[in-house]
């Protein structure tokens, strides 16, 4: 009788080494209460893989090992269910947890995910570089050495 309300579970295709973890590094970035995505496009190859792919990081800090994989699953059934519509299956993210993740309710999770998507793919918004980063840090500095 329940069989019907039943909905299947997406599959994420996740990144597994540590080098492609690396890879993203640098990307855009998007930060929520609950956690920090960071996104890149991989770049076009002949045998590459299809469809975007996740990275969930969850350090030492945040809890033990099973307050991280709460963390980790809360995470990824959230990505799971908002990435067939907003992940882009060109790119590469990786999603760094933060302890906010395990008590917050599940609802604004699924809200935290679709505004970090959306933020990372609005194409308003620059990535800073850091001539830029450098050139705020000097006027900052200029301002409050009067």
């Amino acid at each position: 009788m329940l069989a019907h309300l039943e909905a299947p579970i997406p599959i994420l295709r996740t990144l597994k080494s540590r080098p492609e973890f690396l890879a993203i590094r640098g990307g855009r970035r998007s930060s929520t209460p609950a956690f920090l995505i960071e996104m890149k496009e991989r770049p076009e190859m002949p045998n590459s893989v299809e469809g975007a792919r996740f990275g969930f990081t969850i350090t030492k800090k945040i809890g033990n090992a099973v307050t991280r994989n709460r963390i980790r699953r809360r995470l990824k059934a959230a990505v799971a269910a908002t990435a067939g519509q907003h992940a882009r299956t060109t790119c590469d993210y990786v999603i760094v947890a933060r302890l906010a993740a395990l008590d917050r309710p599940f609802t604004l999770l699924l809200d935290d995910v679709t505004r970090a998507f959306t933020a990372l793919h609005d194409n308003a918004k620059r990535v800073r570089t850091d001539n830029a980063r450098s050139a705020s840090r000097r006027t900052g500095a200029l301002k409050g050495s009067t």
